[in-house]
């Protein structure tokens, strides 16, 4: 534990003062495509700047045009040479991010890598315009929906290519303090037993499960793409819109000694370029080839919780995310 709050490095050579810049030196991204879910700021902007420099062609998916588009300006800024284009991405809204697959796959582009890192944390209980729970919505089904849409795009790009796919989605170690079974599937949009920081570990337990189910399924079919999650470190980014630091003490108050020393760790000594380095590891490092249906922190596979790690809650997971979708589809 005290490497994690040091910045100590694993034998990798890689830890938690590792920056996304120091890792990819030397990478050449010249011939991936990446898109990157809130790409226009905190983290989402580190890892677009990251990529950019190393050649990959980015597409900043994002709400706000305004700011997507300030983003893009600003690494152009720094990187004359920079690949980048903008597009609308709403992940509280199904029918944004179907047309935003239609639109991306319209510019007729390969993709190599997707990362879904957009989020919400610890908001107050609303439902989405489409109906569900904005956390789980945002967090999870939203990235659920879009990687589904996207993925005949990858296998195409990967068989056409030969080169190796990956898909990243960021969770956090806050998916270890979910709800008591993981996932309140009875009572996914319901009000009563609420709380916005286990609806938070919720929707990031979804991510981990999610990524491990596909990462499954696509060993199965010989497909070349490696589905991974991370946990990127807790930093003070736009994420914490609907918190401060009070909110997240109180969050830990009723863990043990022994918990919330893990949750501090990861909360420690963290500034955005860190906490870049993970999603940019997992997206780009050639040491990764072939490794899939893992979780990392400080650029080191880590173990989940043991309901990260049930494959039944996994597979349960994802028919009972299809049926939401397919629900509110047909409404």
């Amino acid at each position: 534990m005290l490497r994690l709050v040091s910045g100590f490095r694993e034998p990798n050579g890689f830890g938690s003062a590792t920056t996304a810049e120091q890792f990819t030196q030397g990478i050449d991204g010249t011939n991936f495509t990446a898109i990157i879910t809130g790409g226009a700021s905190g983290i989402g902007l580190e890892t677009s700047r990251v990529l950019a420099l190393r050649g990959v062609h980015v597409i900043i998916a994002a709400r706000n045009m305004k700011a997507a588009n300030e983003a893009k300006e600003k690494i152009l800024t720094q990187n004359k040479t920079a690949r980048l284009d903008v597009l609308e991405l709403d992940l509280c809204s199904i029918k944004s991010i179907t047309s935003f697959a239609h639109n991306f796959i319209s510019l007729n582009l390969p993709l190599n890598i997707l990362i879904n890192n957009a989020g919400i944390m610890f908001c107050p209980f609303q439902l989405s315009q489409d109906g569900i729970e904005v956390q789980f919505a945002t967090n999870h089904i939203g990235h659920f929906l879009l990687t589904n849409l996207l993925l005949d795009k990858m296998k195409n790009t990967a068989k056409a290519s030969g080169i190796q796919g990956r898909i990243v989605n960021l969770s956090s170690i806050a998916h270890r303090y979910s709800y008591k079974k993981g996932i309140r599937f009875q009572n996914i949009n319901d009000k009563n037993g609420y709380g916005s920081k286990r609806a938070y570990g919720q929707s990031k337990l979804a991510n981990i499960l999610h990524a491990n189910e596909l990462a499954r399924r696509l060993q199965e079919e010989g497909v070349n793409i490696m589905v991974n999650s991370v946990h990127p470190g807790l930093i003070m980014t736009p994420l914490f819109r609907y918190s401060h630091v009070l909110t997240t003490l109180l969050f830990v108050v009723s863990l043990s000694p022994a918990e919330i020393l893990k949750v501090f760790s990861f909360f420690l000594w963290k500034n955005v370029p860190q906490g870049a380095a993970t999603t940019c590891y997992a997206a780009l490092h050639p040491r990764l080839n072939g490794v899939t249906g893992k979780y990392f922190a400080d650029c080191n596979e880590m173990k989940p919780s043991s309901n990260a790690r049930n494959e039944t809650l996994a597979r349960q997971l994802w028919d009972f995310s299809n049926n939401l979708i397919n629900s509110v589809s047909t409404q």
